[in-house]
């Protein structure tokens, strides 16, 4: 077990440098299945989540090579035979489920285990299957795995999500690169993980048009070639530092950085009373004196990101006058609040809504990181708050942030590790 220790209040000042997007390695890790040849990934993040998908693929015979020190990451998936996700590696991690669209476009086969991942709610596969059925997919359900069976090879359809999940999406549109047509995928999501998966595709040959709109079409094709790509920064671990600059009324430039990703978080950010200034691949976070309390309801892409949600309730613990925060994506997404509690914030849980009365002195105290995003509000309010912090769990943090008590310390936070 791992401990953050946090002796707080500080004052945040500085600049920090913003790691490759996790949510968009893990499936282009997957895609990197479907090439006939090698692939190399820059800007690769070093994070657990990232190994556990590196086992996996390896597991199903790919050769992988991963250099954190670099940040470059090298699969080649000649020797890919095996069809079988195991439930060692599935458990640890729900996006391993993303392998099943590539294996069985290029196997025409793929048997998987039922996904883990953070216990933020319900997070069903029902609608990556339904779009793998639509292209001619059988779907066998046995002893805690999925089969996935397509005779010869998937066939392009018109599907539509009813709702616009990221991971279906994902899913399916890698499915689709192999497959004999066209597919349409109708109310799809969005995010920018999509469009950065769609140009890794687009650049293995694929033909893909409409990444980034709810309707995206795909021309199958014969075979795809391995390629080199740059994964985007990563959108919540910029958010992430952007809310821990603000709690601690600090001045900080986040590096690397695309500031049209983060607009729903600098909106809302701007609304408190935050100081924000946008550069090409940057973004200036000066804090005031006083942060104003708001009203946030979480949305798919472009709205108000739910993997920001938690960072936000700590900040409107600090703000004055009372917050609602609206969950609308989890329903299991408020376990971080009753730590916070523990450390003075006065939050009431009603159904899919938190409501918080600001302005409360945050002291310090022994906490637990629940989940990957509620161990990162516990690090915000623990920076804010008075005498020392201990933050258990925080594997949990570590699925999703590489070396953060490393890049607070750069800003000036009182952060140690200990195991």
């Amino acid at each position: 077990m791992a401990i953050f220790r946090i002796e707080g209040p500080v004052t945040l000042n500085g600049r920090v440098r913003i790691s490759g997007a996790k949510n968009s390695i893990l499936p282009i890790i997957a895609a990197s299945l479907l090439a006939e040849g090698e692939s190399v990934f820059e800007e690769v993040p070093h994070l657990k989540d990232v190994e556990i998908m590196c086992e996996l693929v390896e597991s199903l015979g790919a050769k992988v090579k991963f250099s954190p020190k670099e940040s470059r990451l090298t699969v080649d998936p000649a020797n890919v035979e095996n069809i079988l996700a195991p439930y060692e590696l599935v458990n640890k991690l729900r996006a391993s489920f993303l392998v099943m669209g590539p294996l069985l476009a290029k196997k025409g086969q793929a048997k998987i285990s039922l996904p883990g991942g953070c216990a933020i709610g319900s997070r069903p596969v029902d609608l990556h299957l339904k779009g793998f059925v639509a292209m001619g997919a059988s779907i066998i359900y046995n002893h805690g795995y999925i089969e996935a069976r397509v005779n010869r090879r998937l066939k392009g359809s018109k599907i539509y999500l009813d709702f616009p999940s990221v991971g279906a999406t994902e899913n399916i549109m890698m499915a689709a690169t192999l497959a004999k047509g066209q597919t349409i995928i109708e109310n799809a999501a969005i995010e920018p993980e999509v469009v950065d998966l769609s140009t890794y595709l687009v650049s293995m040959g694929a033909d893909i048009r409409g990444a980034g709109t709810d309707t995206i079409k795909i021309n199958g094709t014969d075979k795809l070639k391995g390629s080199t790509h740059t994964i985007i920064p990563d959108r919540i671990e910029a958010g992430t530092f952007m809310v821990a600059a603000a709690i601690t009324g600090g001045d900080v430039i986040i590096e690397n950085v695309v500031p049209s990703h983060l607009k729903p978080v600098s909106a809302k950010l701007r609304e408190a009373n935050i100081e924000i200034a946008e550069e090409l691949t940057s973004i200036h976070i000066k804090a005031g004196k006083k942060i104003k309390s708001l009203d946030i309801k979480t949305h798919p892409y472009p709205g108000f990101p739910t993997d920001m949600q938690a960072q936000m309730t700590s900040l409107m613990a600090k703000a004055t006058g009372t917050s609602m925060i609206v969950e609308t994506i989890f329903e299991n997404r408020f376990m971080h609040v009753n730590e916070l509690k523990r450390m003075g914030a006065r939050i009431k849980i009603d159904g899919r809504s938190a409501i918080i009365e600001g302005a409360m002195k945050l002291m310090g105290t022994q906490v637990k990181a629940t989940d990957l995003r509620a161990g990162a509000a516990l690090i915000i309010a623990a920076l804010a708050a008075e005498g020392t912090s201990e933050i258990i769990d925080v594997e949990h943090v570590d699925r999703g942030y590489v070396s953060i008590d490393q890049k607070l310390r750069q800003l000036g936070a009182k952060i140690e590790r200990f195991d």
